[in-house]
């Protein structure tokens, strides 16, 4: 009990220090994240009524299929979410790892955003304003209050990488750099795949309440 306190502790203070030494990163990965938010609603709002239409049908088919079947293969979902995030985990440590890559980790971090703006607008507009909201908070919040923090940690580490390399392009610099990105990545990466346990086994329990009382 008490080891397992301690790591928790060590993870935290790594975790506040990383924060806390790389502010002006932090500061411009919220800021793309914004823009791709921003992006997201300007995008739906603009959509066509075919578009609409077809945003409509995609959500109210879901639903009804949950109405329908009444649950889901939490088995197979966990398996799908686990892997999808452990792919974007080792993209986003390889880009982040090359300095060509610092321009596509911003352009996952933007993405990001643009998907979930999307979503919850795409949700508010099929559902109206209160339905569409408490949908887009059962399906999603839980888990994106872990993964969101994690991408931009993971883009963070790269482009601090990037920078450190940059400024001292000794060999032992650049070997202690790597191993440091890969140590901070790998305990920032397990932290977001235990949100894949949250999104299989919390959220998906709060989207099928919640629809079952529409």
């Amino acid at each position: 009990m008490g080891i397992r306190k301690k790591s928790r502790g060590n993870a935290a203070r790594i975790i506040t220090s990383h924060i806390i030494n790389n502010l002006r990163a932090y500061l411009s990965v919220i800021v793309v994240f914004l823009i791709g938010i921003v992006l997201g609603v300007v995008v739906i709002n603009n959509s066509s009524a075919e578009q609409i239409t077809q945003i409509n049908d995609y959500i109210n088919n879901f639903i009804s299929d949950l109405k329908e079947y009444g649950d889901i293969d939490k088995t197979t979902l966990l398996a799908e979410t686990f892997f999808n995030n452990l792919y974007l985990i080792l993209a986003l440590w390889f880009v982040g790892s090359t300095v060509i890559g610092i321009p596509i980790v911003y352009g996952m971090i933007a993405y990001k955003g643009f998907c979930l703006s999307y979503t919850i607008s795409s949700s508010i507009i099929t559902l109206g304003t209160w339905n569409g909201t408490v949908f887009s908070l059962a399906s999603m919040f839980l888990q994106n209050i872990i993964y969101i923090p994690c991408m931009m940690a993971l883009a963070v580490s790269g482009i601090k990488l990037y920078k450190s390399i940059l400024k001292d392009k000794r060999r032992e610099n650049i070997k202690f750099e790597i191993i440091r990105h890969i140590m901070f990545s790998a305990l920032i990466g397990s932290i977001m795949l235990l949100g894949t346990l949250v999104e299989t086994y919390i959220s998906t329990n709060l989207i099928i309440s919640f629809i079952n009382i529409l």
